[in-house]
Parts: C-alpha cells; sequence; structure tokens
C-alpha cells in the first residue's frame, strides 16, 4: 500500500498558528464552525472582492465595489420607513449619501470625522440626483483596499484584520496531498489540485473563476459518495433473516383491498418482498407521490414477515397518522393490530405491551412511544418508518433495534429529488411508486390573489350547498404576534363560521389530542363541511369526501409542502380543486406556484422546488433546497443561487459514479488513488467509514 500523507498539522487547534491566542481562535472557531486548523480552510470566502479606483461616483459599475476618497460634510441618525428601524445617514461633499444600519453616532464620528477626508469601499448606485452607497469601508489610507480582497463571513470582535492573517498562516501547514480525484475528470473540468484551490480562494493573485469553488464542492461531494458507498456495501452484506412466507395473508389483505395493486405498485412490492425474503438485512426507502398506495405496500411487506413467524411495527411521527393507518390495517390484516401512542393508557397499555411481548400481537402501529424502554417485543422482523424525514437517524435505528436484524422499510410522501437521495439516503436501496391507484381524480388548481377572497367564499358557498366538503389551510394558530403577518386559523374560522353557522371546525397542534381528533372525526362524518387548519392534516388525513382545498399565503410555503397539502384533496371519485390564495405581488411568486397548476406530479415538482430555492433541506418543515455542504457553491444572487444549485447536483450525481466505479475497482482502497481517497474520507470527517475500511 502507498504511503498516506500525515494530516495532523489540519487538526491542530487554531491557538497554535503564530498570532492567534486563545481569545481570538475562540472568536475565529465560532465564525468557521470548528477549533482545528482545517475548520478555518474550509470557512471559505463569502466572495471576492474586486475593487475599482474611482475618481467620482458617476464613474462606479454596476456590481462592482468602488474605492472613493470622500469628506463628510453632515451625520445624522434617521428611521426607515419600512421597517422602524433606525440608521445612520453622512452626506459627502462628493454628493455620495452613506447609510449605515446602526444608531450609535459616536463610532462613526470616529471613522468619518467631519471636513477630513477618508477612504470608502462598496457598491455605489445612483440615487436621485447624487449616489448612495449601503454600510461601505471606510479607511484612513487607500492601501487598506487591496484590489481584489477575499471576504469571510465574521462574527462579533472578530475584524478581517484578525481573520486574514489567520487564514494566510493556516494556508502554510497545507502538506503536499496525493491527488485522490480521477485524472481524466480532473482533465476534462480543467479542476486545480486541492490546496492550489484553496489558496486561490483564500489568497487570490488574479479574480479566481468557478474551477477552484467546483473542486472543492466535488471534493466535498466525493467524500460523502465514498461513505455512503461504503455503508450501502455494509448493509449489502450484514447479515439478516430470510422471511419469505407463504403468501396467505397477503392473499386475504389484498382480497379485502378489493383491487390488484398498480403496475408501481407490484414493481415496489417485488423488490421489498425479494429482500425481505434474502438472509440479509434489508435497509430501504420507499417514495411514493400522495395518494400513490404506499400504505397497501408496507402492509403487505409487514404481513410477509409476519407469515414467516415474526413481527411487524409501524411507526408514524403523529398519533393523528398512527390512527389512520391503524384503521387501514384493521380493514385488511387478518391477524391481530394494536395501537400504542401517548394517549393510550392503563389496562390497554398494559394489554398492548404484554401482547407485543408474548407475539400474541404480531403488528403493532404507533408513535415514538413504540421505541421508549419497557416496549418489548416477541420477535421484531421488519420496522416500518412513515414519513421517515420526520425521525432521526438514532429514532429509526432504536426501533429497528427492537429485534436482532430487524429489516426496515423507511416510507415518504414528499418526493425527494435524486441529488437529495444521493446525500440523505444514499445507504438505502430506493423503491418508488410514481403513479396512483386507479380511480383517483386529476386535483384542478388555481392560483388566485388574495384580493378575491370574497369571491372564493362565494364558490365555497355553492360547493357547500351541494353537499361537498373543504379543506381552509392557514400558518399561523392566532394573531397574537406582532412581527408575523399570517393569516391565523382562529381568525379564519371566526369568519367562515359567521358565513356557514355550526358547519366549520379547526384544528391545529395547540389543541389537546382529543379536541383535535373531534374535529377530525367531525368533518369525516359530514357534522361539519369545512375545516380550519394548519399544516397538521400534511399527513393522516383521508377524508374522501373532501374536494376542496384553500392555501392562504401560499407563496410563503414551500412547492413540495403545497403539494403534501393538496394530496388532502383528490381522495374520492368526485373531481377536486386546490385554490393558492398569494399575498405577495411578486411575479416570481406567482410563476413558482404556477408550477403546482401545470402538474401533479411530486418529482417533478420536487426538482423545481430544488432548483428555485437553492441551498437548504428539501424535506420537513424548512422546505427548502439541498443538503447544507460546507464547501457547496456560493452565489451572490436568485439567479447565480439557482445556476449553483443545478451545478451543484450535477456535481452529486456525478460523485456518485465516481465513487462506486472507485470501490468497484479497489474495493479495500489500496491501490494509489485509493490510499489518497482515504485521506480524502479524513479532511470530511469521515473517520467511521474509514474504520470500515480498517475492519473490512
Amino acid at each position: 500500500m502507498s504511503q498516506s500523507v500525515s494530516l495532523s498539522s489540519l487538526f491542530d487547534p487554531l491557538e497554535t498558528l503564530t498570532g492567534v491566542g486563545p481569545k481570538r481562535a475562540a472568536l475565529i472557531a465560532k465564525a468557521c464552525g470548528g477549533p482545528r486548523i482545517l475548520d478555518l480552510l474550509f470557512h471559505l470566502p463569502d466572495r471576492i472582492a474586486s475593487r475599482m479606483r474611482i475618481s467620482h461616483p458617476a464613474e462606479a459599475q454596476p456590481d462592482t465595489d468602488a474605492v472613493l476618497r470622500v469628506t463628510a460634510i453632515a451625520i445624522r441618525s434617521a428611521q426607515s420607513r419600512a421597517t422602524g428601524r433606525r440608521y445612520l445617514e453622512v452626506r459627502t461633499a462628493e454628493e455620495v449619501t452613506l447609510r449605515f444600519m446602526q444608531s450609535n453616532l459616536g463610532w462613526i464620528d470616529k471613522l468619518l470625522p467631519r471636513g477630513e477626508a477618508r477612504w470608502i469601499s462598496g457598491r455605489i448606485r445612483p440615487e436621485g440626483d447624487g449616489w448612495s452607497c449601503i454600510s461601505p469601508d471606510i479607511a484612513a489610507d487607500e492601501a487598506a483596499f487591496p484590489s481584489l480582497e477575499a471576504i469571510w463571513a465574521l462574527t462579533d470582535g472578530l475584524k478581517r484584520g484578525h481573520m486574514a492573517p489567520a487564514v494566510m498562516a493556516a494556508l502554510k501547514r497545507l502538506p503536499e496531498l496525493p491527488e485522490w480525484q480521477d485524472a481524466p475528470l480532473l482533465s476534462r473540468e480543467r479542476w486545480p489540485g486541492f490546496a492550489e484551490a484553496l489558496r486561490a480562494l483564500h489568497a487570490p493573485q488574479a479574480r479566481p473563476d468557478e474551477k477552484p469553488w467546483e473542486r472543492l464542492a466535488y471534493d466535498e461531494a466525493l467524500a460523502g459518495q465514498l461513505a455512503l458507498a461504503l455503508l450501502r456495501r455494509r448493509n449489502r452484506d450484514a447479515p439478516g433473516r430470510a422471511m419469505e412466507g407463504d403468501g396467505s395473508l397477503r392473499a386475504q389483505a389484498l382480497a379485502a383491498f378489493g383491487h390488484a395493486p398498480t403496475p408501481d405498485q407490484a414493481q415496489a412490492l417485488a423488490e421489498i418482498s425479494r429482500d425481505i425474503a434474502a438472509p440479509r438485512r434489508m435497509l430501504r426507502l420507499l417514495q411514493g407521490d400522495v395518494g400513490s398506495g404506499k400504505t397497501l405496500v408496507a402492509v403487505l411487506a409487514m404481513l410477509q414477515a409476519v407469515e414467516a413467524g415474526a413481527q411487524a411495527a409501524l411507526m408514524a411521527p403523529t398519533e393523528i397518522l398512527a390512527r389512520q393507518h391503524l384503521r387501514t390495517l384493521e380493514k385488511l390484516c387478518p391477524v391481530p393490530v394494536a395501537l400504542l401512542a401517548g394517549s393510550v393508557k392503563g389496562a390497554e397499555r398494559r394489554r398492548v405491551l404484554a401482547g407485543f411481548a408474548d407475539g400474541s400481537i404480531p403488528i403493532a402501529i404507533g408513535t415514538h412511544a413504540l421505541f421508549q424502554q419497557g416496549v418489548e417485543f416477541h420477535d421484531l422482523g421488519l420496522a416500518v418508518v412513515d414519513e421517515q424525514h420526520r425521525f432521526g437517524v438514532a429514532q429509526r435505528l432504536e426501533l429497528a433495534g427492537k429485534g436482532e436484524q430487524a429489516d426496515m422499510l423507511v416510507m415518504t410522501a414528499t418526493p425527494i429529488p435524486r441529488s437529495l437521495q444521493l446525500t440523505q439516503w444514499g445507504e438505502m436501496q430506493v423503491s418508488r411508486i410514481a403513479g396512483k391507484p386507479k380511480g383517483r381524480q386529476p386535483i384542478i388548481t388555481a392560483v388566485v390573489k388574495a384580493q378575491r377572497l370574497e369571491e372564493v367564499w362565494e364558490r365555497l358557498r355553492i360547493a357547500i350547498r351541494r353537499g361537498e366538503r373543504a379543506y381552509w389551510v392557514v400558518r399561523a394558530i392566532s394573531g397574537n404576534n406582532e412581527n408575523d403577518d399570517s393569516v391565523a386559523a382562529e381568525t379564519r374560522f371566526a369568519e367562515l363560521n359567521a358565513l356557514f353557522p355550526g358547519r366549520v371546525g379547526i384544528a391545529h397542534g395547540m389543541q389537546e389530542m382529543e379536541v383535535r381528533e373531534r374535529s377530525l372525526a367531525e368533518f369525516g362524518t359530514g357534522r361539519t363541511m369545512i375545516l380550519v387548519a394548519t399544516t397538521v392534516i400534511e399527513v393522516g388525513v383521508d377524508v374522501p369526501e373532501a374536494t376542496i382545498i384553500v392555501i392562504e399565503q401560499a407563496e410563503r410555503f414551500g412547492l413540495s409542502a403545497l403539494h403534501q397539502l393538496r394530496g388532502r384533496v383528490g381522495r374520492g371519485d368526485k373531481p377536486s380543486y386546490c385554490v393558492l390564495l398569494y399575498s405577495s405581488d411578486s411575479e416570481r411568486e406567482k410563476k413558482r406556484l404556477s408550477i403546482l397548476r401545470d402538474t401533479e406530479d411530486g418529482f417533478v415538482i420536487a426538482e423545481e422546488d430544488l432548483r428555485l430555492r437553492g441551498g437548504g433541506e428539501a424535506l420537513g418543515t424548512r422546505q427548502a433546497g439541498q443538503a447544507q455542504f460546507r464547501l457547496g457553491l456560493r452565489s451572490e444572487d436568485e439567479a447565480s443561487a439557482q445556476r449553483a444549485a443545478i451545478r451543484q447536483n450535477a456535481l452529486i450525481e456525478t460523485a456518485a459514479g465516481d465513487a462506486e466505479v472507485l470501490l468497484t475497482i479497489d474495493p479495500h482502497l489500496s491501490s494509489p488513488r485509493g490510499v489518497a481517497a482515504r485521506q480524502l474520507l479524513r479532511l470530511f470527517d469521515k473517520e467511521g467509514t474509514v474504520a470500515l475500511l480498517a475492519a473490512g
């Protein structure tokens, strides 16, 4: 095996750098997210400032920092009409108005004394008869503003004059590392080496193009994909239990269901059944769009385990969803099923726990209560986790840990873009259900301005007279927050109840479980015809008679969240409607919402949401775009953010293929490139996978 280069100098604490004491090291660690020299090197600049020296503000170029000599002639404190925040305004002899988002006059008098020349650096823009510049940097000496400079994100108490010397000292610690990237890929992409890329960004001698950014982003992507590929290999080789079953219980469940599975359901069932029957542990992700029929697949998978003499458990994130699953399983399963949740107490709880422990209850449904201490299974063979992104990895593993070598099936109704599959669930095998079961009707979606609210109410009145039911979704529960203008459920409930007396219910997360369950039950039976709700109805509510959903302030939701909510209708045999009410005047927001009007394909919507919204998380409450990366591609505006997201996703997909090829050719990473790849894994804190290699 080739010799690897020592990385120890990069893992040394920051205070070992020349000129960095403990106090400054603590500030730098706070800014860069870690106490090591490597953390500082991975704290890439937010941008590279390219400054243009000008003698008059009219020479300033758009979106380019300018360096200009100015003389302050008047300073005043002002207040923003829009936000109410106070700020400082400085008039200069050069007709440039400087604005600073602070209210303390003392510091500005020191940095910009009236009547004395100073140098500023910032974006200068035309304004009225003159120009303006927001929060420029100030210096007494022009030399303080080099023509090219890395600009890092700082923290309170940390100045650029502290950061720059520390970064330069850290760059000197960089060893000459072997190349872990594929040579033809490097040549094709024209990427610099790892150390060269870091130097090009932290200490630029010329304005860098996108190549060093891409090189480092790809390094991080490849490290992640190598780690996941090693985990997949370990899972594939891990011993499990073969649970083939004779098909008898599954046949009874299908007979009770009354319809044959769709082709996509049948394909997913075949993949899952094959895994359950194999003598290795299953770890599989089942993706299915809203209303695609994942529950039937889960039921048949659990019954296969029961046919083989084992137990199965299905965990849901909320009791509402768990109870919906319970109702479905009680209709389909020819064996005992029981619920364990927070509301199950006393004698019933003791009965359920005893049934799990002695095996007389072969299928368990529940919330996180299933993996709590004191819950024991006779022989748990399969753990199913629904809406799996709402649970942490540790919670999922705790449930699977209730059985010896239990298989695991995780499900989500939120379509996951491929790049997120690769980064966040890349250790799992994936099954996908794209179509909807037979008989499901399309949902007609309209994008409507909030000013037409009364028109929507009138249309709703007509629908209610026809016996239809409707959801009315808002973001907030009450309107007590002065800093949030979200429409409140309590306010909208009062207004709708005045229009439809006694026909309106309300459901939100602050209600007691019994109260919320009663509201949902009354809506389900038709006692109420309109349900005002927050996103508590996003999953676990199945009312086939509901044909209308109105979502207020739709522009404040992610597309994937809106698609999930829309899936509450279209579950019966009648045409259904989704009304997206938006308050913003932004044409961009209207265009974004129109994506939902044009397609019901959740996978298309998820990919578009990722493209439009850039970084973040595509799933869960944040409903943003892709996974967070320390060295992910940067952007300065909306258009470049979209381009960066698309390029980042392409890099992830390339890295996934590259990792698989490398491990196929060199499964123990013992070749020169393999040894270098081990270094890459250590640099990106994948020590666990390095240990897997050592164990193997």
